[in-house]
């Protein structure tokens, strides 16, 4: 993983790795590392993380068919 540092600019280059690292997964890896998870343990978590994605690839496609409404949109401050 590299991130440029630009204009001497540490914390900008700093905030772009922890959200290039979040994305890859890393913070979630390393704190699952930290401690022995038993097998029953593991194989409930993935099942609940399938469930989730694919609860959310469902709601995404009826979104998109139009069935459901789509996320609410941040009102922006007027100015």
């Amino acid at each position: 993983m590299q991130v440029l540092v630009r204009d001497n600019n540490i914390d900008q280059a700093l905030r772009i790795l922890k959200k290039k690292m979040q994305r890859e997964g890393l913070f979630r890896e390393f704190k699952a590392r930290s401690s022995y998870e038993k097998p029953s343990e593991k194989r409930v978590r993935e099942k609940a993380e399938a469930v989730r994605r694919q609860r959310k690839l469902q709601r995404k496609k009826l979104q998109r068919e139009g069935l459901l409404p789509g996320p609410k949109k941040a009102a922006r401050p007027s100015r």
